[in-house]
């Protein structure tokens, strides 16, 4: 197995990229050598032709072309090629006639057939070209992003031995403001302190591959817990709960890590006085708040887009890669300004 699950994504990006920009430009240099080409073969052909129909025209020993006797033309050449419906042409003098001049013909359809013949032959040369072209692209890519590889997997270990490191301060901390007399400091201590370890739990999900066992748990609960973390951070939103104590097959984990996001995402992405709503009707979950509008609404699962300048950009793709994994439904819907994103549990 490869790398993590972000090295290998960040990997299969940039190697898509890098190849489809490589095959590409191989594939515009093969199309524009073809093409000439084949215009080159089309004026060999019909250059030798010409000179095999004034040869015929002196011997007339040759079954492909046919003669015929026309009058004199003032705009026609002889000794010039044609082209009409039928036929490619060249008119010969006819000495015994000066006002009509012979006429040398080879049928255009087997001249069609002719180029067929020519261009069947560069389709499968561009063809296997083609299939050398993919090699050589894939090749190149392999190479051109082997740096980056070994950066991305320098740059996830790095990632990980943070993480671990965090985390027995983080807990250590948390254990102790709990044995502290409480006061506003303390509590503005430990509030900070959560929100480290959210973060790190963030963090932790996103760079491991995880598989989560599902579970009997209450909803409520879970979403009590995010918004009893949140709600005094952003106290002036306007926050209206409705759910109801009900029981769910999923991973509470995994739950809360989806929640965590949501609301978060909800509550920087808020107006002044606005309002975050929560509800949860049968199997649906909503997480619905005031906004200034999405500019582009399909992308804000992609992972690091976003559209402020605060945040990462992975929240939201947690959440996407999350619901993937615990086959939950989500549904984002944007209108007058309100933004909701609904939760479907099977």
């Amino acid at each position: 197995m490869y790398e993590e699950w972000v090295i290998k994504l960040s990997e299969k990006e940039s190697l898509i990229k890098g190849f489809t920009l490589f095959f590409v430009v191989i594939e515009l240099f093969l199309a524009f050598i073809f093409y000439n080409y084949y215009r080159l073969e089309e004026e060999h052909l019909s250059e030798q032709l010409f000179l095999e129909m004034k040869n015929y025209s002196f011997f007339f020993d040759d079954k492909r072309f046919e003669i015929d006797l026309v009058p004199k033309v003032a705009e026609n050449q002889l000794y010039e090629l044609y082209f009409d419906k039928k036929n490619l042409y060249i008119l010969v003098p006819f000495l015994q006639d000066n006002e009509s001049s012979l006429q040398v013909m080879y049928p255009l359809s087997s001249y069609q057939k002719l180029l067929t013949q020519i261009k069947s032959t560069l389709l499968w040369q561009f063809a296997l070209l083609s299939l050398i072209a993919v090699l050589i692209s894939l090749l190149f890519a392999l190479y051109a992003l082997s740096p980056l590889r070994k950066s991305l997997k320098l740059l996830e270990e790095f990632i990980k031995d943070i993480i671990h490191d965090l985390n027995t301060p983080i807990t250590s901390i948390l254990i102790n403001l709990k044995m502290m007399e409480k006061n506003e400091e303390v509590e503005s201590i430990a509030q900070s302190a959560k929100t480290i370890s959210m973060l790190h739990k963030n963090l932790d999900v996103y760079l491991k591959d995880k598989v989560f066992e599902k579970e009997n748990f209450s909803i409520k609960k879970a979403v009590d817990d995010q918004v009893n973390f949140f709600a005094p951070l952003y106290d002036y939103l306007t926050w209206e709960i409705d759910v109801l104590d009900q029981v769910i097959f999923s991973n509470e984990n995994a739950l809360s890590r989806i929640l965590y996001n949501l609301i978060s995402n909800a509550c920087k992405y808020n107006t002044s006085n606005g309002f975050i709503k929560i509800a949860m009707h049968q199997n649906i979950l909503s997480i619905a708040n005031s906004s200034y509008g999405i500019k582009n609404p399909a992308k804000i699962f992609d992972r690091f887009y976003k559209e402020g300048e605060r945040g990462l950009g992975i929240g939201l793709h947690i959440v996407e890669k999350l619901c993937d994994e615990l086959e939950v439904k989500k549904k984002l819907e944007v209108q007058d300004n309100v933004v909701t994103i609904s939760l479907i549990f099977s």
